[in-house]
């Protein structure tokens, strides 16, 4: 009999959910079974959020949208407070939603810093806490995404790389004060192909070589996938992950065990 992760009957909630990586694990959720709870910026009439519910409509799950700036306390209570009336689980947060703050040191000014904070620290911890209780009731899981640059970074990357780093320690804090009803696991993507990604490549003059050169980079040459992050939150959800916690998972293609020469 082939294994197989079957997640339904549980219910998610993915922020930042409306492209890139948010999108491609709200995707696998959906295939495992999951009532799928999404939250982004967007209003709920925009493009964005339309395209996300007919993402999952397609693939005939339950499915939710709510506008949610997770950075506003208010924002995070009244999306708690909606899901707690409309659906009275939660069982799995992954909490996703971030940006590339990449200022550099210098050029960072008190505004970049306090509002990479924000966003890329403060706001998991806070998202997290407001669902603490709807998670120990199911013996929940929190996904938080980190980033590659919490385990080694490149000049110009700051403060995005330093909030990414201390959300290494927030899993380790969640998992030890709040298990055993709940488990916390982080994942570190490395260069994961997306419409961002390849935006950043557009600005080269180059960009099909830019690419190659940054898939080079990679021991197995090529880029990540939405796709495969989504696998990981899946596989990290279920029952076969039941001994992991408290620990952050770098998934990104080798490159941080090559030295970078070239």
């Amino acid at each position: 009999m082939a294994l197989t992760i079957d997640l339904k009957g549980k219910t998610v909630l993915v922020t930042g959910v409306t492209s890139g990586i948010g999108l491609g694990i709200a995707k696998m959720m959906a295939k495992a079974g999951c009532t799928v709870i999404g939250c982004a910026e967007q209003s709920e009439i925009s493009d964005v959020a339309q395209h996300f519910l007919a993402e999952m409509n397609s693939l005939d799950v339950e499915t939710d949208y709510f506008k949610s700036d997770i950075t506003s306390i208010e924002d995070i209570e009244s999306l708690v407070s909606d899901i707690t009336i409309n659906y009275g689980r939660l069982d799995i947060l992954v909490s996703n939603a971030g940006q590339n703050v990449f200022k550099g040191l210098e050029n960072c000014t008190e505004n970049d810093w306090q509002f990479n904070l924000d966003l890329n620290l403060s706001a998991h911890w806070r998202l997290a806490k407001h669902c603490r209780s709807l998670l120990s009731a199911n013996n929940g899981v929190i996904i938080v995404m980190v980033s590659n640059h919490a385990f080694a970074s490149i000049p110009g990357c700051a403060p995005y790389n330093i909030a990414k780093t201390a959300l290494t320690g927030l899993v380790r804090s969640l998992a030890i004060e709040w298990g055993p009803d709940i488990r916390t696991v982080g994942i570190a993507p490395g260069f994961i192909d997306t419409p961002g990604n390849q935006q950043w490549f557009n600005s080269f003059e180059q960009p099909d070589e830019e690419r190659q050169r940054t898939i080079n980079l990679h021991p197995v040459k090529k880029l990540g996938t939405v796709e495969e992050i989504g696998g990981w939150c899946v596989f990290l959800s279920s029952e076969y992950a039941a001994f992991a916690s408290g620990t952050t998972y770098l998934i990104d293609g080798g490159r941080s065990a090559m030295m970078q020469d070239n």
